[in-house]
C-alpha cells in the first residue's frame, strides 16, 4: 500500500494521539437479531438507459478516470483535528472551500480497492482511488437539489490532488438525449467493478458506469444543466456521470428498507445496507428499530441477477447509523447521533467503541501487506476528514 506520507504531517498530531490511546475500551452491547432474509428482494435494471447513453456518449465523448485525475483542480491536505479516536493510521481533509460548504455534505465512502481488490497496489486505470459520495442543497438552509462524486488520488506516484463529477440521469430520447439532476442524499456508495452503486433512500440503489464520464462545458451560468442548443452544460462541472440503470427494492415486510447507507463486502461478494432510524420523536426518520441486509451478487460477476433475494438479513439494537461495513462474518455499524463504532459477530457477540463525532458511512480496505483497514469520513461543516483505522483495533 504506497500512502502519501507527507499528508501525515498534518495528521502527526492525530496520530499519536491514536497511538496514546491504545486500544479503545470496548463494552459489551445488545445483539442483532437474525430476520427471514427472503423478505428482501432487488430487481435488477443495467440496460434502463441504453438508447439514451449510446446518444449522449456520441455527442459529448466519454473521459477515462486517468483524465479526469490528469485534470484534478483541488488540492487535499493533511488533517489537523484532534480526532481522538485509536487506530488512527493516516487521512486527509478537502480543501478549504469544500470543508467549509455548507451547501454541500460528503456521506458515502468507497475505493478502488473495492473496485479492484489488492492487485496491483488495488489501482482502477493507473490510479488508487478514494471515491466519496455528497449531496447539494439549494444554499445552506435550502433543499436538496443534486449530487455529485470526488475521486480522490491516494497514490504515492500522483500529486494530492482531486477531482469532483456530477450525477446526472439521462433524459429526452434517443435523437434529443439530454440530462437531469440526481436528487438523492448520496448516503452510500459502492466501487465494484466498473460499476458505481449509489444509496437512493426510497428506492434501492442507482448504477452507474466508472466506463463512462462524460464531458461537459464548464462555461454558462450555475443553475444550466444539460443542452443547450449545441452546448452541454452541467453546473459548470466538467465532467458528469449518467446513471445506466436502477435496482430496485421490495419487501414483504410491512416497512420498506430505507437505503441510508451501503457497503461492499469483498468476502461474500455482497453489498451490506443499512437504515437510518431514530427509537422515537423523528419527524424525517422512521421511528422504529433498524435493519441491515446483505444483497449477493450474480456469480462470478460484478453485477446482480435480474431478480435477488437477500442472503441475510438482521433487525439491529442500534440507532442513527449512518456507516455499516462486513467483511468475513464481521458487521462494523457507525451511530453518528451516538457517536459510536459497534461491532458484531455471531460468534463473538456485540461490542461498542467510542467514534468520531459527525460520522458517515465505511468501507473496508484489504491490504495483503499491512494491517487492513476501516476507511470513514466526517461530514460536520469546518471538519471534513477522511481517515482511516486499522480494522483489528475494532474487533478480531
Amino acid at each position: 500500500m504506497k500512502l502519501r506520507s507527507r499528508l501525515l504531517v498534518g495528521g502527526v498530531a492525530v496520530a499519536a494521539l491514536g497511538a496514546a490511546l491504545g486500544a479503545p475500551p470496548a463494552f459489551a452491547a445488545a445483539a442483532p437479531v437474525a430476520l427471514a432474509a427472503s423478505q428482501f428482494t432487488l430487481a435488477a435494471n443495467y440496460n434502463q438507459y441504453d438508447a439514451l447513453n449510446t446518444a449522449l456518449v456520441a455527442k459529448l465523448g466519454t473521459a477515462a478516470v486517468h483524465t479526469v485525475m490528469d485534470n484534478a483542480n483541488h488540492n487535499r491536505t493533511g488533517i489537523t483535528d484532534s480526532l481522538g479516536i485509536a487506530g488512527y493510521q493516516t487521512g486527509f481533509r478537502f480543501d478549504d472551500g469544500d470543508n467549509s460548504d455548507c451547501a454541500n455534505y460528503p456521506q458515502g465512502i468507497t475505493t478502488s480497492r473495492d473496485a479492484v481488490g489488492t492487485a496491483n497496489s488495488g489501482n482502477y486505470d493507473g490510479h488508487q482511488l478514494v471515491l466519496v459520495s455528497w449531496y447539494t442543497k439549494d444554499g445552506c438552509d435550502g433543499a436538496q437539489s443534486r449530487s455529485r462524486i470526488t475521486l480522490v488520488d491516494w497514490d504515492a506516484t500522483y500529486a494530492n490532488t482531486y477531482r469532483k463529477i456530477l450525477l446526472v440521469e439521462p433524459t429526452g430520447t434517443a435523437a434529443a438525449p439530454s440530462f437531469k439532476d440526481v436528487k438523492v442524499h448520496a448516503g452510500g456508495v459502492v466501487w465494484y467493478g466498473d460499476y458505481l452503486y449509489v444509496a437512493d433512500t426510497g428506492r434501492g440503489m442507482r448504477v452507474f458506469d466508472m466506463r463512462k464520464i462524460l464531458k461537459t462545458n464548464t462555461g454558462g451560468t450555475a443553475d444550466q444543466i444539460g443542452a443547450v442548443g449545441n452546448t452541454w452544460y452541467a453546473h459548470n462541472y466538467a465532467y458528469v456521470l449518467p446513471q445506466i440503470g436502477t435496482l430496485t427494492a421490495a419487501t414483504t415486510s410491512s416497512a420498506a428498507l430505507a437505503w441510508s447507507t451501503i457497503s461492499l463486502d469483498r468476502v461474500s461478494k455482497s453489498i451490506v445496507m443499512t437504515e437510518y432510524t431514530c427509537s422515537s420523536g423523528c419527524t424525517d426518520y422512521p421511528n422504529r428499530a433498524p435493519r441491515a441486509v446483505r444483497f449477493p451478487f450474480a456469480s462470478g460477476a460484478t453485477t446482480f441477477a435480474a431478480a435477488t433475494t437477500a442472503s441475510q438479513a438482521l433487525q439491529l439494537p442500534w440507532y442513527k447509523l449512518n456507516g455499516v461495513a462486513s467483511h468475513n462474518g464481521r458487521w462494523w455499524f457507525n451511530s453518528s447521533g451516538a457517536k459510536q463504532l459497534y461491532y458484531w459477530t455471531p460468534a463473538d457477540g456485540s461490542h461498542t467503541y467510542a467514534w468520531v463525532g459527525g460520522g458517515e458511512s465505511i468501507s473496508y480496505w484489504e491490504d495483503d501487506a499491512n494491517p487492513d483497514l476501516l476507511w470513514s469520513l466526517q461530514e460536520t461543516v469546518g471538519h471534513r476528514n477522511v481517515f482511516a483505522v486499522t480494522q483489528a483495533t475494532y474487533g478480531a
